[in-house]
């Protein structure tokens, strides 16, 4: 600590433009900073963190920042405070008990200071020899013998002050901060930053690209935020509220408009094939619904007449299928699959998990394999954990066409998989597939080069804010109308002291003949999470319930073993099944009718949902217990909290997706979509809706009207990750 290693964090610019390029300048777009010895290392953590072009490092804000532009009097710093202090070293020894550490006093003439170092080298000693007179910056500490510093940072007295704050960069390993600050400076002064937003377009933002009158330029805001002035409210640059970040977020949400826009025109230049339904009785889909021992709800109808709307056009249906959990999305898609299947086409299906879809599968031949077969035509099955016999019997089926409906896993996509005339592909819980597993199930195209159309399904509804940011360039169905018959689930919130009560629970619905679900977090013990796992639980039931049949499921098991487990249950011969989240979504057991949720406070709020939906499927009256543990000062953390509050006080599924939007963000609704390149790195879908909604309404006019600054203006922001938006 101190010596060379501390001098970086005082060589602050006064503004960007007085930082000379470290090294000779780059082309145009090419960021090159740092020493030649050091470039390299430095170089690939730059990449690392996708800082390649100067734009994207001008666009790296900082974390937080440093105040080294005041020096404070040793006699005036508080206890607690980070402060820096101008002062002369009295003395300084290395002492070797009760450790070996550097100890060092230094007197600015108005008290003393005791600096400590635990870890320091010789060079450290020579530049904190008595006499030096040094700039010390670090935590204020009172003590018995006065003030103290633990390891501050130092460096020779000398220079002017900074006029701006320090800032402290997201970084990674080999990448100093620097390194960082002189990279990210040599870039924002060489950055050309013309202005890409028409004037008529404006956001509803005061001065608006004129620096007078309250007004952000880019380049104002940009080197504003990255050396902001002392008399700055910090609070402004920490919550995103100041106008500067306000300039920002506005581009970045109008970058991702265009972007989404840009992705659903071009998607809607493709060709499909056109799936019309067949007429009459002898259709695949009229014969399915003379076999439903249920009628579909308003809400199925409307939808089904969405997608077969779309499956009509030539145009690839890029649409999603959103719905509570049990609202009847599978029914939708089996229908869909008719009309691809009467058209001609082959339809595949694809679930994240075995277990899902395999409980697709299930229906899907309960379903449609008798009318199929009829035709001289079958369901086939794909997943990993198939035998190469079987699974070679299976991929013949799909590539002569007699398959014609596929269901599975990611199995399905992969390489060797060739259909004959792929119509209509349907990926159910999608967003917990990967950006390349989507792209790569797009390519499957026929040989006219017609794609399939694509339908989407999620049981996690998308909050309003999302669904116009992320989702802009999808189409949306929504079934907001549950079954009838559906029974309501109390809901129960129970601390783990009281889990004998629990088990008392479980026995009583066992002898009314009801089927109970325990679920666990883990498979095992860990040390990072002391929570119970699966095995220990499926133990202790199974020893507090003599004579009746406990389960044990979970991710590590075999496919067979799992699939027995899940059979096992589905046919009662089982009471209890204890299990992870595998069973999350998709199982269907109408006589489980108590759902009980071990370290509740250790799920997502959509989790919770999804797993309480598993119970009430029958017309016994249903309960699900949260189980939940406090942490080692008798208290639930406010996020953890706020989650069980909402499962307490709402069985709303878009309402639990909304609240859950204010918990957590929007990282988990959106999976692999942004695959780790976030289209929105400042705007806060919660707090820029006025903003959100100007980009909206922008980008189609900025599309037709400035196609070349629309193009410069997504280059900016987004260079190539706008791909991604395809899947």
């Amino acid at each position: 600590m101190g010596g060379a290693n501390h001098v970086s964090l005082f060589a602050v610019p006064q503004n960007a433009s007085s930082i000379p390029a470290a090294t000779p300048a780059a082309p145009a777009g090419k960021a090159r900073a740092g020493a030649a010895a050091a470039a390299s290392p430095a170089r690939k953590a730059l990449e690392k963190l996708g800082l390649t072009r100067d734009i994207d490092l001008a666009l790296h804000l900082p974390l937080r920042y440093e105040d080294e532009t005041r020096i404070t009097a040793i006699a005036s710093a508080r206890t607690g405070e980070v402060a820096q202090i101008e002062a002369v070293v009295t003395a300084s020894e290395v002492q070797l008990h009760p450790r070996r550490m550097l100890k060092v006093m230094v007197d600015d003439g108005s008290a003393t200071c005791e600096l400590t170092f635990f870890s320091f080298y010789p060079s450290h000693r020579k530049a904190l020899a008595v006499g030096e007179r040094l700039r010390i910056r670090g935590e204020v500490k009172g003590g018995f013998w006065g003030r103290q510093m633990l390891h501050p940072a130092f460096r020779k007295a000398g220079g002017d002050l900074p006029s701006a704050l320090t800032p402290v960069y997201p970084t990674t390993a080999q990448l100093p901060q620097a390194y960082l600050r002189r990279a990210i400076a040599t870039a924002l002064a060489r950055v050309q930053l013309p202005e890409t937003v028409p004037h008529a377009l404006a956001p509803p933002l005061p001065g608006w690209g004129s620096a007078g009158a309250g007004g952000w330029t880019l380049r104002d805001a940009l080197i504003f935020l990255h050396h902001p002035t002392p008399d700055v409210a910090l609070a402004t640059l920490q919550d995103h509220s100041h106008p500067a970040w306000q300039r920002l977020k506005a581009e970045e949400l109008l970058a991702q408009q265009l972007a989404q826009l840009t992705a659903r025109r071009a998607r809607e230049r493709l060709q499909a094939p056109q799936l019309r339904a067949a007429a009459g009785d002898g259709a695949l889909g009229a014969q399915l619904r003379a076999l439903l021992p249920f009628a579909l709800t308003g809400a199925q109808e409307r939808v089904v007449r969405e997608i077969a709307a779309d499956l009509a056009d030539h145009r690839p249906m890029h649409r999603l299928l959103q719905g509570d959990v049990g609202s009847g999305k599978t029914i939708v898609a089996a229908l869909a699959a008719c009309v691809c299947i009467d058209a001609g086409w082959q339809c595949a299906l694809m679930a994240p998990t075995e277990i899902l879809a395999e409980q697709h599968f299930a229906k899907l031949v309960d379903w449609l394999a008798p009318l199929l077969a009829a035709r001289g035509q079958c369901v086939a099955w794909l997943a990993g954990g198939q035998k190469k016999k079987e699974r070679s019997a299976m991929l013949e089926l799909v590539a002569s066409g007699a398959a014609a409906l596929v269901v599975g896993t990611h199995a399905v996509i992969q390489e060797q998989v060739q259909f004959a005339r792929l119509g209509l592909a349907v990926i159910d819980e999608q967003h917990r597939f990967g950006v390349a597993q989507r792209l790569q199930l797009r390519k499957k195209l026929d040989h006219q080069g017609r794609e399939p159309h694509l339908l989407m399904m999620s049981a996690t509804p998308i909050p309003r804010t999302l669904a116009m940011s992320y989702y802009a360039d999808l189409d949306v169905s929504t079934i907001d109308e549950l079954p009838p018959g559906r029974t309501p689930v109390v809901t129960k919130l129970i601390a783990d002291s009281r889990r004998d009560e629990v088990v008392q629970r479980i026995a009583l619905q066992l002898a009314a003949g009801r089927q109970v679900y325990w679920v666990c977090p883990l498979i095992e013990e860990s040390e990072a999470l002391d929570l119970t796992n699966a095995t220990a639980t499926h133990a202790e039931l199974s020893e507090a319930l003599p004579g009746v049949a406990v389960g044990l499921l979970h991710s590590r098991m075999p496919a067979a073993e799992k699939k027995a487990v899940m059979d096992a249950f589905k046919a009662g011969q089982m009471g209890v099944l204890v299990s992870t989240t595998v069973i999350e979504v998709g199982v269907d057991v109408p006589n489980a009718s108590l759902m009980v949720i071990e370290h509740a406070e250790r799920f997502g709020l959509s989790q919770l949902h999804q797993l309480r939906g598993r119970v009430g499927r029958g017309s016994a009256a249903s309960a699900c217990v949260l189980l939940y543990s406090v942490g080692d000062n008798g208290r639930l953390g406010e996020s953890a909290r706020e989650r069980l509050k909402a499962m307490l006080e709402t069985a709303d599924g878009f309402e639990i997706a909304r609240r859950d939007l204010e918990i957590r963000g929007p990282g988990e609704f959106l999976g692999a979509r942004q695959s780790g390149d976030a289209l929105l790195r400042f705007a806060d879908l919660a707090q820029d809706g006025a903003l959100l909604t100007w980009a909206r309404e922008s980008a189609p006019r900025m599309l037709d009207t400035h196609p070349q600054l629309a193009q410069a203006h997504l280059q900016r922001w987004l260079g190539g990750r706008a791909d991604f938006l395809k899947a």
